[in-house]
């Protein structure tokens, strides 16, 4: 009988950020609060976001309202790296990227807390921007689902392709 194994992968739903940012979108432009505040948000680049208002009180409001946004699309706000906010003339801006893929030293990490939980027979190859564990035993395999479930690495895991 072949290894059972599943995939570690960090990917975001483009669709559902983009959802995110047009429910926001229309939030601010709706909103009494952010009336007259210029308050907008707007991709920039194919993982980029920047929102933009005149003071920087509603800018921090209106990133409020985007991440509410992404928590209620079902999006870890792990996979959101957002910026400070900086004064651009008269307005405030901040950017935001949308974390893709595992970076290798957090998949090193990630390998090695498999390795020192010491279940027999399960290995961690790294292939690129994510994880394959396999192993002997499914038991073993969700085990470690569940270890890396519990423990915070900083970005937002993802199981995918469990056979």
């Amino acid at each position: 009988m072949a290894d059972s194994s599943f995939d570690v992968v960090s990917k975001v739903d483009r669709q559902e950020v983009d959802n995110a940012l047009n429910q926001a979108a229309k939030e601010l432009s709706q909103r009494f609060d952010f009336r007259g505040t210029n308050a907008t948000i707007s991709w920039a680049g194919e993982e980029a976001v920047t929102l933009q208002a005149d003071t920087e009180e509603r800018l921090l409001a209106a990133l409020e309202v985007f991440k509410d946004k992404l928590v209620k699309r079902g999006i870890s706000l792990k996979a959101f790296d957002v910026g400070e906010p900086q004064q651009s003339g008269k307005s405030y801006k901040v950017s935001g990227t949308i974390v893709q893929g595992i970076e290798s030293e957090k998949a090193k990490k990630i390998a090695k807390a498999i390795r020192d939980e010491g279940l027999k027979g399960v290995q961690a190859q790294i292939q690129g921007d994510q994880l394959r564990v396999s192993g002997k035993k499914r038991d073993d395999l969700q085990a470690v689902i569940a270890l890396l479930k519990g423990q915070d690495f900083g970005i937002a895991l993802q199981f995918t392709n469990y056979r």
